[in-house]
Formats: C-alpha cells, sequence, structure tokens
C-alpha cells in the first residue's frame, strides 16, 4: 500500500484520558487494572473501568444517544485537541469527502440490559429505549458522524475484538479507490454485564489482574476504551516522525466459534500479509504489540505465529496488562500505544506478568524501557478466527 499518515490521534482508557496520562502511565509501567466495581462477579474479577462515563451524560441535542458507548467516544473526541484536527481536515476536504470507519464489539448492549430491567407487567420494554440510536452497532457512526459534523461514507465493523484495528484496513482501501481523501478511524467498546458474565461462563476470566503470557496466567480483565485518529495521504504539513500507516494484513480462519486455531495459523497469515502490503521482511520489524489476552490458548497460539514468523528475534508484548482486554477497542488502543512508543522512544513493559511461560519461544519483554523503534507491527484477533495485523512507522 501507499503509506498513509496517521496525523493525530485522541483516546481514553483506565490509564486516563488523553496521551499525556496514557504516556506516563506507560513509562512508569502502572496498570490501570482495579478489582471489577461495574457488577458483582463470583470470581475476583479486575476491569479497566472508565469512571468518568458515570458522569458524562449527553445532553441537548445529543440526549438522545446517551449511552455508555457514545459518552465514552465524546470522551475521546474531546481529548488531545482531536475536535480541532477534524476542523481542519473539514476545511482542507470538505465534510463530504471525509469517511469514518469505526469499530465497536458490545456497542450499547449495557443500554439494552438496563431497559429491560425496567420492563412492565406485560414484559415490554420502557418507551423511552431507543434500540436505534442507543444500541444498535451503528449507533456509535450515527451519533460520531452528526457530532463531527460529517457527510462522506461511515459505517461500523463489529469483528469483535479485531473491529479497530480492521477499521485501518478499510479506510486505506476507500482513500485508494478515491472514495474519500481522508478519513476519521477508530470505535469505542464499553462494559456491559453480558461481557463480563459471558467470559465468566467460558471460563477464561483471571482470577485477579490478567498477566499476559505468564506461565501461571489464568484469563481476560476486560476493560474499556475508545480512541480515534485522523488517517490521510502525507503531505506538507506532515513534518519528521509522523506516525506512517505501511501496512495491514487481515484473515479469517474461522477455525473456532470462540478459540484460535492451535498453531495460529490465521493470525500468522494477518502478520504475512500486513509485511507483504509493506514491503518489509520480518527481521525490519523493531517491535510487536501483540493480541496477547492471558487466556491460556490464546497466547498460546499467538506465540507459536510469532515464533514460526519471526523466531525470537523481535521484542514483543502486550498491554493488556496495562489498560485490560477493551474487545472492540482493543485495535485502536493497540495502534496508539504503538504510535506513543513510536514518537517518544520507549518499548512498553506487561504489568503483573512476572514468569514468561516456559514453553514459549518468542521474546517477550516484562520490563519496558527508552529504545528508538522504527517500524512496529500491532495485533488484534477475534472471536471466530477474524485477525488482523497493522503496520507503523515513522516519516523519514
Amino acid at each position: 500500500m501507499t503509506p498513509l499518515a496517521l496525523s493525530d490521534f485522541a483516546l481514553i482508557t483506565c490509564l486516563g484520558a488523553g496521551r499525556a496520562a496514557t504516556l506516563a502511565a506507560l513509562r512508569a509501567g502502572q496498570s490501570g487494572l482495579a478489582p471489577c466495581r461495574f457488577d458483582t462477579l463470583p470470581v475476583d474479577a479486575w476491569t479497566g473501568e472508565i469512571t468518568a462515563c458515570d458522569d458524562a451524560p449527553l445532553t441537548g441535542e445529543w440526549a438522545p444517544f446517551d449511552c455508555r458507548n457514545n459518552r465514552l467516544a465524546a470522551l475521546a473526541l474531546a481529548q488531545d485537541g482531536f475536535m480541532g484536527v477534524v476542523e481542519d481536515a473539514k476545511t482542507r476536504y470538505g465534510t463530504s469527502r471525509i469517511g469514518l470507519f469505526l469499530g465497536t464489539s458490545t456497542s450499547g448492549i449495557l443500554q439494552a440490559e438496563q431497559a429491560y430491567k425496567r420492563r412492565n407487567v406485560q414484559g415490554l420494554l420502557p418507551a423511552d429505549f431507543d434500540y436505534t440510536r442507543t444500541h444498535n452497532t451503528y449507533s456509535l457512526a450515527q451519533f460520531t458522524r452528526a457530532y463531527l459534523g460529517l457527510h462522506g461514507p461511515a459505517f461500523v465493523i463489529s469483528t469483535a475484538c479485531a473491529a479497530t484495528s480492521k477499521v485501518f484496513a478499510s479506510a486505506a482501501r476507500f482513500i485508494a479507490a478515491g472514495l474519500c481523501d481522508a478519513a476519521i478511524i477508530g470505535g469505542a467498546d464499553t462494559l456491559c454485564a453480558t461481557t463480563l458474565f459471558g467470559f465468566h461462563a467460558l471460563g477464561v476470566m483471571a482470577q485477579g489482574p490478567c498477566r499476559p503470557f505468564d506461565a501461571a496466567r489464568s484469563g481476560i480483565s476486560i476493560g474499556e476504551a475508545a480512541g480515534f485518529a485522523l488517517v490521510e495521504r502525507p503531505g506538507p504539513q506532515h513534518g519528521t516522525g509522523t506516525t506512517l500507516l505501511l501496512g495491514t494484513g487481515e484473515s479469517a480462519d474461522a477455525y473456532h466459534m470462540s478459540s484460535p486455531h492451535p498453531d495460529g495459523e490465521g493470525a500468522r497469515r494477518a502478520m504475512r500479509l500486513a509485511l507483504e502490503d509493506a514491503a518489509l521482511a520480518p527481521e525490519q520489524i523493531d517491535y510487536i504489540n501483540l493480541h496477547g489476552t492471558a487466556t491460556l490458548a490464546g497466547d498460546a497460539a499467538e506465540d507459536r505465529a510469532i515464533a514460526g514468523l519471526f523466531g525470537n528475534a523481535v521484542p514483543c508484548n502486550s498491554s493488556k496488562g496495562f489498560t485490560g482486554h477493551t474487545l472492540g477497542a482493543s485495535g485502536v488502543v493497540g495502534a496508539a500505544i504503538s504510535a506513543l512508543a513510536l514518537r517518544h522512544g520507549f518499548l512498553p513493559g506487561s504489568p503483573h506478568t512476572n514468569r514468561v511461560d516456559p514453553e514459549f519461544a518468542s521474546n517477550y519483554l516484562i520490563a519496558g524501557g527508552p529504545a528508538r523503534p522504527g517500524i512496529i507491527m500491532s495485533n488484534a484477533f477475534g472471536f471466530g478466527g477474524v485477525n488482523c495485523s497493522l503496520i507503523l512507522g515513522r516519516a523519514a
């Protein structure tokens, strides 16, 4: 692909709101996970909750869109001057030439859960429950498109935990095809009972904070997050050090509804396709931000995929120990952390991971520190074998 500029981005996770708070936590090795207070679970679950959502209802003309997912999207858009970045892009391209490609997994499920609790004696949902604007998967794009004043192509991808990685690939294709000149990409995913109790029922909820690639890992810690980025062709406004999207790779192995292929075949294919798209060899990658959710099967499969393609030469780890598994938002969170590492010269560590599984062959970093990565791969893999790998670099 022709490289695209990741001109600017904004995010919010349990590490804090905005790039500065995120960067400070990553450099300090400070996890944002804490004992779950969102709901009562029969395990010692930890989550990456963003309590600011509780105090940030959408009001006025945006009140019909009020739900936790859209609240979190609005909080992310308010960070790091990103609204001004969008306004500048609208001036350059026009509102109809900027695409909007978002991802989510849970969307507004929490809103529906709350509505079900308020059913009347006949079992009918309350009249004020607005499925279209607060639960439907597209509600995230419908809200964000109106909130940003955009009129170009817009859609939402809901491919489980790969959703907000795949939007990068979609944006690149739309720009290459001339259907838009720039794109706002990203997405949001928020806590709800369906995912908390659902992952517990699957037996993959960790006792305590998650421990990716650890010999004693016991499962995931669910987090919530939102992030957005402006993607466009490089221009005179982009200087040395601008983050570039160099390549994307997607695969769908459909091995199992919830388990990955044990040898990571789909993951390895996505990474190989991303390398081909960027015209790079495996040894040119300086760091890999793994999907690494801390499940027994998932981490083992990703390790085999990494070792089969890169051996143990490339340092890698998962940032889930910082943020938890943010499900549909994990792709954009991984890309944002990778962009911060490129811009500020460091590699993140892996909080809560104490001893890497001795059966693993990849070069897993527990402790982070200063470094000068030039090219980074970021992985996001979802249920059903939906896999996406991104490659980011710095403009020379």
